[in-house]
Protein backbone atom coordinates (compact mmCIF):
# COMPACT_ATOMS: atom_id res chain seq x y z
CA UNK A 1 0.00 0.00 0.00
CA UNK A 2 1.71 3.38 -1.09
CA UNK A 3 1.80 6.26 1.26
CA UNK A 4 2.73 8.99 -0.90
CA UNK A 5 4.43 8.78 -4.94
CA UNK A 6 7.07 11.34 -6.33
CA UNK A 7 5.07 11.94 -9.75
CA UNK A 8 8.03 14.68 -10.74
CA UNK A 9 10.70 11.65 -10.83
CA UNK A 10 8.44 10.02 -13.37
CA UNK A 11 8.32 13.18 -15.07
CA UNK A 12 12.39 13.80 -15.01
CA UNK A 13 13.52 10.33 -15.47
CA UNK A 14 13.46 7.27 -17.46
CA UNK A 15 13.47 4.94 -14.60
CA UNK A 16 15.85 1.58 -15.39
CA UNK A 17 15.87 -0.58 -12.24
CA UNK A 18 13.99 0.08 -8.91
CA UNK A 19 15.22 -1.01 -4.99
CA UNK A 20 13.52 -1.39 -1.88
CA UNK A 21 15.05 0.13 1.06
CA UNK A 22 14.03 0.26 4.54
CA UNK A 23 14.54 3.97 6.28
CA UNK A 24 16.21 4.96 10.06
CA UNK A 25 13.29 6.73 11.33
CA UNK A 26 12.86 8.28 14.81
CA UNK A 27 9.86 8.03 16.71
CA UNK A 28 7.45 11.04 15.62
CA UNK A 29 8.62 10.54 12.00
CA UNK A 30 6.73 7.45 11.65
CA UNK A 31 3.62 8.80 13.57
CA UNK A 32 3.38 11.64 10.63
CA UNK A 33 4.14 9.36 8.35
CA UNK A 34 1.49 7.05 9.26
CA UNK A 35 -0.51 10.23 9.32
CA UNK A 36 0.42 10.82 5.12
CA UNK A 37 2.53 14.24 6.62
CA UNK A 38 5.57 13.44 4.20
CA UNK A 39 6.80 14.91 0.73
CA UNK A 40 9.15 13.38 -1.37
CA UNK A 41 8.37 16.06 -4.64
CA UNK A 42 12.68 17.90 -3.67
CA UNK A 43 14.08 14.87 -2.04
CA UNK A 44 17.15 12.90 -3.56
CA UNK A 45 19.22 10.24 -3.06
CA UNK A 46 23.17 10.49 -2.29
CA UNK A 47 25.40 8.24 -1.87
CA UNK A 48 28.74 8.90 1.24
CA UNK A 49 30.96 6.35 1.22
CA UNK A 50 29.75 3.20 1.42
CA UNK A 51 26.46 4.42 3.02
CA UNK A 52 23.02 5.95 0.70
CA UNK A 53 20.82 8.84 2.38
CA UNK A 54 17.57 10.18 1.52
CA UNK A 55 17.72 14.13 1.72
CA UNK A 56 15.39 16.59 1.27
CA UNK A 57 12.17 14.79 2.39
CA UNK A 58 10.18 16.48 4.10
CA UNK A 59 7.80 14.92 6.76
CA UNK A 60 5.69 17.27 8.91
CA UNK A 61 5.78 16.89 12.36
CA UNK A 62 2.08 16.56 14.08
CA UNK A 63 1.03 19.06 16.77
CA UNK A 64 1.40 16.03 19.37
CA UNK A 65 5.10 15.19 18.50
CA UNK A 66 6.82 14.95 22.24
CA UNK A 67 7.32 17.97 23.58
CA UNK A 68 11.01 17.35 24.94
CA UNK A 69 12.49 16.65 21.23
CA UNK A 70 12.64 19.13 18.51
CA UNK A 71 11.98 17.87 15.47
CA UNK A 72 13.82 18.38 12.04
CA UNK A 73 10.96 18.42 9.29
CA UNK A 74 14.02 18.08 6.28
CA UNK A 75 17.01 15.76 7.82
CA UNK A 76 18.85 13.28 6.21
CA UNK A 77 17.63 9.72 6.76
CA UNK A 78 20.17 6.80 6.52
CA UNK A 79 18.66 4.19 3.90
CA UNK A 80 19.17 0.32 4.72
CA UNK A 81 20.46 -1.69 1.70
CA UNK A 82 22.46 -5.02 1.26
CA UNK A 83 25.93 -4.36 0.94
CA UNK A 84 25.71 -6.06 -2.63
CA UNK A 85 22.99 -3.68 -3.64
CA UNK A 86 24.82 -0.53 -2.56
CA UNK A 87 28.03 -1.62 -4.19
CA UNK A 88 26.03 -2.13 -7.56
CA UNK A 89 24.52 1.18 -6.78
CA UNK A 90 27.91 3.25 -6.71
CA UNK A 91 29.21 1.22 -9.80
CA UNK A 92 26.25 2.68 -11.72
CA UNK A 93 25.90 6.25 -9.96
CA UNK A 94 29.99 7.01 -10.81
CA UNK A 95 30.63 5.55 -14.20
CA UNK A 96 27.53 5.05 -15.97
CA UNK A 97 25.79 8.42 -15.23
CA UNK A 98 22.78 7.55 -13.49
CA UNK A 99 21.20 9.34 -10.77
CA UNK A 100 18.89 7.98 -7.92
CA UNK A 101 15.93 9.46 -7.16
CA UNK A 102 13.06 8.36 -4.57
CA UNK A 103 9.95 6.32 -6.06
CA UNK A 104 7.48 6.78 -3.17
CA UNK A 105 6.69 5.30 0.32
CA UNK A 106 4.85 2.38 1.02
CA UNK A 107 4.09 -0.14 3.64
CA UNK A 108 5.43 -3.75 3.50
CA UNK A 109 4.43 -6.20 5.93
CA UNK A 110 4.06 -3.18 8.04
CA UNK A 111 7.59 -1.33 8.09
CA UNK A 112 7.51 1.74 6.22
CA UNK A 113 10.26 1.28 2.88
CA UNK A 114 11.18 3.60 0.12
CA UNK A 115 11.76 3.07 -3.38
CA UNK A 116 14.49 4.24 -4.81
CA UNK A 117 14.89 4.26 -8.91
CA UNK A 118 18.07 4.04 -10.73
CA UNK A 119 17.27 6.78 -13.25
CA UNK A 120 18.50 8.53 -16.22
CA UNK A 121 17.45 12.04 -17.34
CA UNK A 122 14.90 12.66 -19.73
CA UNK A 123 15.49 15.56 -22.49
CA UNK A 124 12.76 18.24 -22.62
CA UNK A 125 11.75 16.50 -26.32
CA UNK A 126 11.70 12.87 -24.52
CA UNK A 127 9.14 14.64 -22.00
CA UNK A 128 6.95 15.77 -24.79
CA UNK A 129 6.97 12.45 -26.37
CA UNK A 130 5.77 10.92 -23.17
CA UNK A 131 3.21 13.49 -22.71
CA UNK A 132 1.52 13.00 -26.56
CA UNK A 133 1.60 9.11 -25.59
CA UNK A 134 -0.14 9.78 -22.27
CA UNK A 135 -2.86 12.02 -24.48
CA UNK A 136 -3.08 9.80 -26.62
CA UNK A 137 -4.25 6.82 -24.94
CA UNK A 138 -6.51 8.65 -22.42
CA UNK A 139 -8.19 9.39 -25.73
CA UNK A 140 -8.13 6.24 -27.08
CA UNK A 141 -10.31 4.97 -23.90
CA UNK A 142 -12.32 7.79 -24.12
CA UNK A 143 -13.22 6.88 -27.66
CA UNK A 144 -13.79 3.47 -26.66
CA UNK A 145 -15.94 4.16 -23.74
CA UNK A 146 -17.89 6.00 -26.24
CA UNK A 147 -18.54 3.71 -28.75
CA UNK A 148 -19.14 0.52 -26.17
Amino acid sequence: MSIVDNKKAFHDYFIEERFEAGLVLEGWEVKAIRAGRVQLKEAYVVLRGEEVFLIGAHVSPLPTASTHIHPDPTRSRKLLLHAEEIRKLIGKVERAGYALVPLDLHYSRGRIKLAIGLARGKKQYDKRETEKKRDWEREKQRLMRVKA
